[in-house]
């Protein structure tokens, strides 16, 4: 398969709010919006996309039409303390995860979005030894 674009779609009783909350807060524009769908791309990267859904609209399958439970979507940063300081300290989101290392290579705390889906901020860092080993060849 050959992909020419990919992104999540999240599933949400908040179109507006989580519009706004990735926008002022992430870096994201608009670049499609109705009441019940927003595509929504980086400003520094425009490959970097994400979609809100109102999870009710007829589009998504019956049986289905439930906001998104279980997801978490990771953004990986150049400076992960910079952002604890721009989103926890400055615009005062609550982590559910505290700003910390982790010995499989990561630098990194999280916040939940409007609908509770849950953003990983990270900096790669280097790994412990003993996760070194399960990392991928170059």
């Amino acid at each position: 398969m050959r992909l020419t674009g990919f992104y999540p779609v999240i599933g949400t009783e908040r179109v507006g709010e989580s519009r706004d909350f990735y926008t002022r807060l992430f870096g994201f524009e608009v670049t499609f919006e109705a009441d019940w769908y927003v595509s929504l791309r980086h400003t520094a990267d425009p490959a970097r996309e994400l979609a809100l859904l109102d999870h009710a609209h007829p589009t998504v399958p019956e049986g289905y039409r439930v906001p998104a439970r279980g997801l978490l979507l990771n953004f990986e940063v150049a400076d992960v303390d910079a952002e604890w300081e721009r989103l926890v300290t400055g615009a005062g989101l609550t982590p559910v995860l505290p700003l910390r290392d982790e010995d499989f290579g990561q630098r990194h705390f999280i916040v939940p979005d409007p609908n509770g889906v849950l953003i990983d901020v990270i900096t790669p860092i280097e790994p412990s030894a003993d996760f070194a080993a399960q990392y991928a060849a170059d």
